[in-house]
């Protein structure tokens, strides 16, 4: 079993691999985390094996956060982009086994 944990800042506009694709291992959790105030207004787009972004999910001022754990989650590479004017810290775990 392998755990990773790991923090991006990303400046508006910007976009970053989170998690990569697993070679030899198989995911069975993750999670991305926003850090930011409860008065920051923040948009981000995740994107599951897609970096053209034309499938995203949002997090907006209200999602703070997105955990996926058992059989069947994404074992692509995870994708996020910052559409806000603010720059936003992301945490994200990931365990293999």
């Amino acid at each position: 079993m392998v755990q990773t944990v790991k923090s991006h800042r990303l400046i508006p506009g910007g976009r970053v691999l989170l998690l990569e694709k697993p070679r030899a291992l198989r995911r069975i959790l993750f999670s991305i985390k926003v850090l930011t105030g409860s008065t920051t207004e923040h948009i981000a787009h995740i994107s599951f094996d897609d970096p053209t972004f034309r499938s995203y999910y949002i997090f907006d001022g209200y999602v703070q956060e997105l955990e996926a754990k058992g059989e069947g989650i994404c074992q692509g590479d995870i994708w996020v982009r910052n559409v806000s004017s603010e720059e936003i810290v992301f945490v994200v775990t990931e365990i293999l086994v």
